[in-house]
């Protein structure tokens, strides 16, 4: 019964949805990929919004329900069925009043399932398609045939892009660049590694008084050079994601200075390597909203390359739906943890495998501790730490993490604005 509820709903949602976009006729930026959508969007909702009127997908909408529901406006109801009613009832006084409506709209667009993208794809034709990556092994690969099946799905994205629009691709990612052969559309491409039109170069962490607190690089396009600083954040996949901003803004014309001032006031969202201050004066990187084999390298190389007085420390849970990759990439991953890290804390009973993988390659037995349970694992970390540690904390959401975090950081109280899964129906699960 309830499935078939949810199946009214997203009808009822779709359909205001769709006559919403025909009355106020806004462009769209849809934003695909299997990692970093969100900082992505993010970025470029930083970038826009100094020259647009723009609305963003909220947290990570990017479902059949939350494509609708920020094409609307409207919260995600969860299981209270009044506010599934106030959001139709929304809707349809969008359609029959006129409201000052967004001139553009930035939209994340996942793929849990296949046939999520495809769906939308029949009736959403954005103006600007941006693709982030798709590795290997991709998160959610379990659901489909393999890579390319998922590949095929992130590509209906790029068949439904309008005419005269613009494909924004990652040069440096094998796997989507071949979308620039397979669009009559003109595409822009970025790079660190200087294959594309946008490339990043000179790239370094900032340090005050010792301590990691964000990112410099500079932007490089058409002769054209800027600096960009990212705040409270780091690794490389934040200027990636910031890279994709800037090609929105080039896109539309915006030249690289403003760009750059624009990600000034960028806030990387909640558990994509954010910084914050852990107790015991020691320092926390928070990766905890998710985790896949490729985005798990790209922490644990951030974490090898920051500077710390103190240990360093890798509290990592389980990586979900990688389907039949499970235990190879959890213990490639353990052989990464023994050459960075000095301590390993694993969540979960796939993580086990990493704590395999890192005794198997040199680390000793005495550093590593295993748990079920994350509040667990963050009052014995606490129990851990001296000053000076570096710790970074990062697992799908099943493990949460978060609360983990929420252990050992030095502001609890200011949980709601730092942390992920905050929200009520979260915090009752």
């Amino acid at each position: 019964m309830r499935e078939i509820l949810k199946k009214i709903i997203v009808a009822i949602l779709t359909f205001e949805a769709r006559l919403v976009l025909f009355k106020y006729k806004p462009k769209v930026v849809a934003v695909t990929g299997n990692v970093g959508k969100t900082s992505t969007k993010d970025a470029i909702y930083s970038v826009m919004s100094s020259r647009f009127f723009v609305r963003k997908s909220e947290k990570s909408f990017n479902s059949e329900i939350g494509i609708p529901l920020t094409i609307i406006g409207c919260q995600n109801g969860w299981s209270n069925p009044f506010i599934w009613i106030k959001n139709i009832i929304e809707g349809f006084l969008l359609i029959v009043l006129k409201n000052h409506y967004p001139a553009w709209l930035i939209l994340e667009v996942g793929a849990d399932r296949p046939g999520d993208i495809k769906s939308i794809s029949r009736w959403l034709k954005p103006d600007i398609v941006v693709v982030t990556r798709v590795p290997d092994v991709p998160v959610h690969v379990e659901y489909f045939n393999d890579k390319d099946h998922l590949l095929e799905e992130k590509r209906s994205l790029v068949y439904a892009l309008k005419s005269g629009g613009t494909l924004i691709l990652n040069a440096d990612d094998i796997n989507t660049a071949k979308f620039e052969e397979e669009t009559q559309n003109s595409t822009i491409t970025y790079s660190m590694m200087e294959n594309g039109a946008i490339n990043a170069s000179r790239d370094e962490v900032r340090y005050k008084r010792g301590i990691p607190v964000g990112l410099t690089y500079r932007v490089d396009y058409g002769g054209s050079s800027a600096p960009v600083k990212i705040e409270g954040s780091v690794g490389r996949q934040q200027i990636y994601s910031t890279l994709g901003a800037v090609a929105v803004g080039v896109a539309l014309n915006m030249d690289l200075v403003s760009i750059g001032k624009s990600l000034e006031l960028h806030a990387t969202p909640p558990g994509r390597m954010r910084i914050l201050k852990g107790i015991k004066k020691t320092l926390i990187i928070d990766d905890s909203y998710n985790s896949s084999p490729v985005a798990l390298t790209e922490a644990l190389l951030a974490l090898k390359r920051l500077e710390t007085t103190g240990r360093k420390i890798a509290v990592l849970g389980d990586m979900m739906e990688i389907g039949v990759h499970t235990a190879e990439e959890h213990k490639k991953a353990g052989k990464q943890v023994a050459e960075t890290a000095d301590i390993l804390l694993t969540v979960g009973m796939r993580s086990r495998h990493i704590a395999e993988g890192a005794q198997n390659n040199g680390m000793s037995e005495k550093n590593i501790f295993q748990y079920d349970d994350s509040e667990r694992a963050g009052k014995e970390l606490e129990l851990l730490l001296k000053e000076g540690d570096m710790i970074l904390v990062k697992g799908s959401q099943s493990p949460r993490l978060e609360k983990t975090v929420l252990e050992v950081m030095k502001h609890p109280e200011r949980r709601e604005e730092l942390l992920v899964r905050q929200d009520a129906e979260w915090m009752n699960r």
